[in-house]
């Protein structure tokens, strides 16, 4: 039987993220999405203009539905979370669906590049800690990782400095992170220079509790929209199929690179997002690679 994965987040027309981008990445996994929108918009919020229609009275109208029909899912994934309310509201449909032999894969989304996003608060923060506590597997990246643990965000900085200072960090704050829950966590999005070369590179840490390991790659010189949310599909989708972390770690980056460079060399802006369709044929024949 087909596994399931529940998908909480956002739907956005335009932007290329959050369901948009996950439902198509995680059925190509071989692997069923079952999304639990938390809003629709017309396009994601990094355009001038976009319609909202926010969905926290109504997440419980849907999942109180799931629940009569005594439906089961192999995983649990949450996006982003526009507020404390569907932080709580999220809670709730754990409190449901997440049993034995499901797990939970939380992306905290919170902010990036050295600082929390404007919308969300210290309270929000704090409400954000304690769903992660709960999760098998979170998908920070660095500033978020931050965040969660309570340190400065400035390590985040695009420039902050070379390899070993900044992995050497995030390997210990994963670890502070992942004493209060979280059994493994992939840290994103790194950025930092060689020491050697000083070529800028781009990293994904994979953290579990027998150690970590870095993925790393030439940063392209470009930030898209929703490349986490791609990212972190393919960390669940993997979960769901049995993959080891670092195999689904290697081929989230493979993929997101892949259409990450296509990006830029056609000049997508940014917040349309990376054509990474043309590339989903690399998640369905990854089974018979990993």
């Amino acid at each position: 039987m087909t596994k399931k994965i529940a998908v909480v987040n956002d739907l956005s027309g335009f932007g290329r993220c959050s369901l948009t981008a996950a439902i198509p990445v995680i059925a190509a996994m071989g692997v069923q999405p079952c999304p639990l929108p938390t809003a629709v918009l017309s396009a994601q919020t990094g355009y001038w203009s976009y319609f909202i229609d926010d969905y926290t009275k109504k997440m419980e109208n849907i999942y109180r539905e799931w629940e009569k029909m005594n439906v089961q899912f192999d995983g649990i994934y949450t996006g982003f979370l526009s507020d404390i309310g569907q932080i709580r509201q999220t809670e709730q449909f754990l409190d449901i669906f997440f049993s034995e032999g499901t797990f939970l894969l939380v992306d905290p989304v919170m902010g990036d590049n050295g600082a929390r996003f404007g919308i969300f608060s210290e309270e929000f923060q704090y409400a954000m800690r304690e769903l992660v506590r709960r999760a098998d597997i979170i998908t920070p990246n660095l500033t978020e990782l931050c965040l969660l643990a309570g340190e400065d965000c400035r390590l985040a900085e695009a420039d902050a400095g070379e390899k070993s200072q900044i992995i050497k960090a995030a390997e210990q704050m994963a670890g502070d992170v992942m004493a209060a829950g979280p059994m493994e966590a992939v840290v994103t999005g790194i950025r930092f220079r060689e020491e050697e070369n000083g070529k800028e590179m781009v990293g994904n840490l994979a953290v579990t509790r027998e150690g970590a390991e870095l993925f790393a790659t030439e940063f392209v010189g470009e930030s898209y929209s929703g490349t986490g949310d791609l990212f972190a599909s393919v960390i669940a989708g993997g979960k769901a199929r049995r993959y080891t972390l670092g195999n689904s770690v290697r081929l989230a980056q493979t993929f997101v690179g892949a259409a990450i460079q296509d990006a830029v060399k056609e000049g997508v802006p940014r917040n349309e997002g990376v054509e990474f369709e043309r590339h989903l044929g690399m998640l369905a024949n990854a089974g018979l690679t990993v």
